[in-house]
């Protein structure tokens, strides 16, 4: 059999798996995101001729991503706006950015410290296949993971939010998505409705009304609430924050969109597609 020299075999899965969450950002302060996650392995063959059962693959990406990434808030460990105090129970932080600042408590479950000095998709991906890397056999000698967020043609927005009353990791005080929006004004999609919600919403938190609490800084909101898994407090610029009087479900979102347009315009019809980050959301029609 003739030799080709040596023979480089990888294994692909794209689009793999999605994560919603959010991130500090040292100019944006509070981000919610939403990125699909691909990976390649490469590696040996095993005795079944593969590099590894797609399966498998799959199960131990999606489990760890969904554990350690996935409605959590990612912080990075490394970055000199951040102040981090770590109790028995309970994680303290402190993010100062662009004259603002963020404060946070909440259980240790609910966060993510990424070893890196900024969340991108790159130091995030490094950041989990050193993680990951001593999971698989010793004949996979490689991981590449990438992030990468949807491809969207229309508007869309960042958001953050908890949903206290959730008993799954929704519950989790600062976790979001990037979540796409579409309008109907009298039976026509509306460009321009969904760019002002698009631009009023950009890099928003979310809270409940009923969660509000009074805080030292009057620039600044604050939301306190105790969920199955804890005590969560959360403090944000008042300018990155949108109040409203309902738990902020996707529904209720979708809701209050389509009310306050119907309320603005009470002669006219409007359906309310919003997305809670990748293909799922709800639908409204006033």
């Amino acid at each position: 059999m003739p030799a080709y020299g040596e023979v480089i075999m990888r294994l692909f899965v794209e689009n793999l798996t999605n994560v919603d969450f959010s991130f500090l950002h040292p100019g944006r302060g509070l981000i919610g995101e939403t990125w699909l996650a691909s990976i390649e392995l490469t590696g040996e063959l095993d005795e079944q001729g593969m590099v590894l059962d797609f399966a498998r693959v799959k199960s131990m990406v999606r489990d760890y991503l969904d554990k350690h990434i996935d409605h959590r808030l990612l912080i990075p460990d490394q970055s000199p706006h951040l102040r981090l105090r770590r109790g028995e129970s309970a994680l303290e932080l402190s993010w100062s950015y662009a004259d603002k600042q963020i404060q946070s408590r909440c259980p240790h479950q609910a966060v993510t410290n990424v070893n890196a000095e900024v969340i991108t998709t790159e130091s995030v991906a490094d950041w989990c296949v050193e993680q990951l890397m001593p999971q698989f056999p010793a004949t996979v000698r490689k991981i590449a993971l990438t992030f990468s967020p949807e491809h969207l043609d229309g508007p869309y927005y960042h958001y953050s939010h908890g949903l206290k009353k959730h008993l799954g990791n929704c519950q989790r005080i600062a976790h979001g998505h990037r979540s796409r929006i579409l309008i109907w004004r009298n039976g026509e999609l509306n460009l321009q409705d969904m760019r002002q919600w698009s631009d009023r919403w950009r890099d928003i938190y979310l809270g409940t009304a009923d969660d509000q609490v009074k805080t030292r800084s009057a620039s600044n909101i604050g939301f306190r609430y105790r969920a199955q898994q804890g005590e969560f407090y959360l403090e944000i610029p008042a300018a990155q924050c949108y109040v409203i009087d309902t738990d902020t479900t996707v529904e209720c979102i979708a809701q209050h969109i389509a009310m306050q347009l119907k309320q603005q315009n009470p002669q006219d019809t409007f359906k309310v597609k919003a997305f809670e980050g990748l293909a799922k959301g709800a639908i409204v029609e006033v």
